[in-house]
């Protein structure tokens, strides 16, 4: 050991040096390192991928909190915006699932509505998604078809989520339901459904899924598992009381918000208080 200290003393004499790092200096550059890694190595299916559209409903369409924005339909649902947003500080209320009893009560114009609505508080961030892989009709309705969704994601294998498109004007965020699938039920049963909407809560403030119909289909037993509240929609003239009955059997008590009383006609109000879902003119949007 002796002679080891003497070479090692010589050695720096004759102007050779050995350097060691002090610890602390060297737990940071091993960091620093560690950092710069990680930062290179591409995050895999955690960014979201948004793609830019615009909102061109066709003429004849509904969507009165964007195209008629003072008419009493509007302001319906703005009140009703109003009311979810005091029972979001109650309750735990992001994603929020808008489904129907039967077909053509008017649950897709209401989602869409709705959203267009919490859309316009800023700085909100708020995404609709088309759950309804079998009957889509939203995509239609904003002017935007064509569009890969929801069920090539859930057909595919690849852990990137699925394009958004961000709707100008509106402020609106859309994940299209694609197109329709053989087994709706079977791929949403698959896990990749709860893991996509666990991973898209973080990056929205709200999450609305207009769903199929709760009779007869068992998809929207799905979508209610993974909803924080349920919008009943009934619509006038339409849903009749026994499939009412049995609509509200079905849903989670604990998640049922309220219902929807859609294409409502009240005489009390006479000319002013129209049909939401009438002949599709401006003054004829109404949702009660």
């Amino acid at each position: 050991m002796s002679r080891l200290f003497e070479a090692l003393q010589r050695s720096d004499g004759e102007g050779f040096s050995l350097e060691f790092p002090q610890p602390d200096s060297l737990a940071n550059e091993i960091l620093k390192t560690q950092q710069a890694a990680e930062a290179a190595e591409p995050q895999v299916g955690n960014a979201l991928q948004f793609v830019s559209a615009t909102l061109a409903p066709p003429r004849e369409n509904r969507l009165v909190c964007f195209t008629d924005k003072e008419s009493l339909g509007a302001e319906k649902f703005r009140y009703l915006a109003v009311r979810l947003r005091q029972m979001g500080q109650s309750r735990s209320l992001k994603r929020l699932l808008i489904t129907s009893t039967v077909p053509e009560e008017g649950k897709s114009l209401v989602s869409a509505n709705v959203a267009l609505t919490l859309a316009r508080k800023k700085p909100q961030s708020v995404l609709l998604v088309d759950g309804d892989m079998r009957r889509p009709v939203l995509a239609r309705e904003f002017g935007i078809q064509g569009s890969p969704g929801l069920s090539e994601w859930l057909l595919g294998s690849s852990m990137q989520l699925p394009s958004i498109l961000s709707i100008d004007p509106a402020g609106l965020c859309f994940l299209p339901a694609g197109r329709p699938p053989e087994n709706p039920l079977e791929l949403m049963q698959s896990g990749r459904l709860a893991e996509l909407l666990e991973r898209l809560t973080s990056s929205f403030d709200w999450i609305l899924v207009d769903s199929p119909p709760v009779l007869p289909l068992g998809d929207t037993s799905v979508w209610t598992r993974l909803a924080d509240g349920v919008l009943l929609v009934v619509r006038e003239g339409v849903t009749r009381k026994r499939e009412l009955q049995r609509g509200l059997e079905a849903l989670d008590k604990s998640k049922l918000l309220g219902t929807l009383l859609n294409s409502c006609t009240n005489v009390d109000h006479g000319n002013y208080y129209q049909r939401y879902s009438s002949a599709p003119s401006k003054s004829e949007s109404q949702v009660e």
